[in-house]
């Protein structure tokens, strides 16, 4: 590695031992520096020019003269074309000297010899304590170089970054007091100044969209607990759309969702496209679903500046020119797909898909509280009905049983209290349909979806199911956990009560019968006999312990075609795929 270059300029005779100096500043160590001596600006300019140096000290009687200091840093080479605007301030804060560029910012006007806190005119800048005033010593002050110097907002509303850093002098030897160090007395100030209008403008923005992200579905608790889901993912929408607008200036987009287990994208909302787009069947996949399924896909955002050269692209809007797509993302999961479009080619730039990289976080955000909430809802209706199906669903049982055997005995005999008692039986049947239904209605209809997939079974649904033991726990976990996959389940406490049970629906029978082998008037087999001299096959399951089989009533049942057997105890995908299967071999014998 070279050593650091020093270029010592002075007039000779007057330049001080410069290592000696350099130790004193604690930049450098002298022992590693390569020290090269100018006795003129415009050698020290073409030493600059031409090879890299690391430090120019001016020594001697030169810095004594303010014009010759400016001279020097008025070099072409140097700073002429330096990209942000240079000033040179002596000790009062005048303007030495000042490049094109920093003119520039002040619309041209000269600025040499002016004041440069005037020139400045009445700025404002933001201070960790509130106060926007500029203050006057400023540019007196190291510590400006040290906290990354000002930002401050003009009056036409450009921003300019100031950094201030002082010029230090080397007074001439035998001038320096006994206690004097070299190098501790600035002659003035060098100010480096660049607009950060477009930066300051973009941090502004990122900071209002991440506040809009913020308040897409935020609600008091209150306003929650007065809206539905329906209108909560309504009032989602429409922020979207209005923030999407107001604040990002994209007039056309979509949103879809991902569903997992079909990875189909569903559209979530449009603004702006046609509608054989908004209808458009796409999937998460990267070929052949346009550039929101290769996104939904990889996780890549997806930056498109002319459509037409594009082979991804779908069209959306009418004669769109130019998108963005950006996954949404919960975490690194994607669960869907933000597009915008617009008319125009090369309408976007990398901080319109940063902006909108910003915004998606939100709304991806946004979702999944609104799915908590959903899930949430649909738990609370779920326990809602179960307790309230729980608590009348063997009562209901009961009526039902004693209405089939006072109907029994009453057929022959008077047909008006049969017609009263078939009545009955159809209305309490009804009382437990209703609480089903207004449980399904309750539930919002993405929690149904949901359920379905994560393990539910459309083959159960609105299939009457007849259960029959002595258990009331076994009845009441029946109800339970086959009404969850949609079936209608009715139970009997014995061999007798369910025969009636089988002679009342006669028209209709059970779709399966699942009965305990030991009931307290009969077997599982004698049962099974009876049912077939009213109904023929009999779509029957047999539960038992394990080894527990009196009068070898599952082997009878087994050679009399009953093919399905539950030993307790099961698991519920047991239960259901053996109900399943009962109800998927009818009409013939299980």
């Amino acid at each position: 590695m070279s050593k650091p270059k020093i270029i010592v300029a002075g007039i000779p005779g007057d330049k001080p031992s410069a290592p000696e100096f350099i130790e004193t500043t604690g930049l450098f160590n002298p022992e590693e520096c390569d020290f090269v001596s100018v006795d003129t600006p415009a050698d020290m300019v073409a030493m600059v020019a031409s090879q890299p140096v690391t430090a120019v000290l001016l020594a001697g009687q030169i810095t004594t003269k303010p014009e010759t200091v400016a001279a020097l840093l008025m070099g072409p080479t140097i700073l002429e074309h330096f990209p942000d605007g240079v000033a040179l301030l002596d000790s009062r804060g005048r303007v030495l000297w000042a490049n094109d560029i920093l003119e520039s910012l002040f619309d041209g006007q000269k600025i040499a010899s002016a004041d440069f806190l005037t020139a400045l005119g009445t700025p404002n800048w933001a201070h960790p304590s509130g106060d926007r005033s500029l203050p006057s010593t400023w540019l007196d002050n190291e510590a400006s170089a040290e906290s990354g110097g000002l930002v401050l907002r003009m009056p036409d509303d450009r921003f300019l970054h100031l950094q201030s850093s002082p010029l230090f002098c080397v007074p001439p030897p035998g001038l320096q007091g006994m206690d004097e160090k070299p190098g501790n007395s600035p002659e003035g100030s060098v100010v480096v100044v660049r607009d950060v209008t477009r930066t300051m403008l973009e941090q502004q923005k990122r900071a209002a969209i991440h506040q809009a992200g913020q308040t897409l579905a935020d609600l008091t608790p209150t306003e929650l607990a007065d809206m539905t889901v329906q209108e909560r993912i309504e009032l989602l929408k429409s922020n979207i759309i209005y923030y999407s607008k107001d604040l990002l200036k994209f007039d056309v987009l979509e949103i879809r969702l991902l569903d997992k287990q079909t990875s189909r994208l569903e559209p979530l909302l449009a603004e702006g496209m046609q509608p054989e787009a908004e209808s458009r069947v796409l999937f998460a996949r990267e070929e052949n679903n346009g550039v929101t399924g290769y996104v939904a896909a990889t996780g890549r955002s997806y930056f498109c500046d002319n459509t037409i050269e594009d082979i991804r692209f779908l069209e959306g809007c009418k004669g769109a020119k130019s998108s963005i797509t950006v996954p949404l993302l919960m975490h690194t999961e994607v669960i869907g797909t933000f597009n915008v479009e617009s008319p125009e080619p090369g309408s976007f730039t990398d901080i319109d898909l940063q902006f909108l990289q910003i915004f998606a976080q939100d709304v991806a955000a946004s979702l999944n509280t609104l799915e908590l909430l959903v899930a949430e809802k649909a738990s609370t209706a779920a326990e809602s009905v179960e307790a309230i199906h729980g608590a009348v669903a063997l009562p209901v049982d009961q009526l039902l049983n004693d209405t089939v055997n006072v109907m029994e005995r009453y057929i022959g005999h008077d047909p008006d209290v049969v017609e009263r008692l078939q009545r009955i039986l159809k209305n309490a049947r009804d009382i437990k349909l209703v609480i089903q239904r207004v449980g399904e209605k309750m539930t919002p209809s993405y929690a149904q979806s949901q359920g379905r997939a994560t393990g539910q079974t459309t083959a159960l649904k609105d299939r009457s199911i007849l259960v029959v033991d002595a258990d009331d726990e076994v009845r009441a976990a029946a109800h339970s956990l086959l009404e969850r996959q949609g079936c209608i389940v009715e139970t009997a406490r014995d061999g007798n009560e369910a025969i009636s049970m089988v002679k009342a629906v006669k028209d209709t029978s059970y779709d399966a019968i699942i009965a305990d082998i030991r009931l307290p008037d009969m077997s599982g087999y004698e049962l099974l006999v009876k049912l077939q001299d009213v109904i023929g096959p009999v779509p029957l399951i047999l539960m038992t312990g394990f080894g527990y089989d009196p009068g070898h009533s599952i082997v009878k049942a087994r050679q009399a075609g009953v093919e399905l057997v539950l030993f307790k105890p099961f698991r519920l995908d047991q239960l259901l795929e053996t109900v399943e299967r009962c109800v998927l071999n009818r009409p013939a014998a299980c």
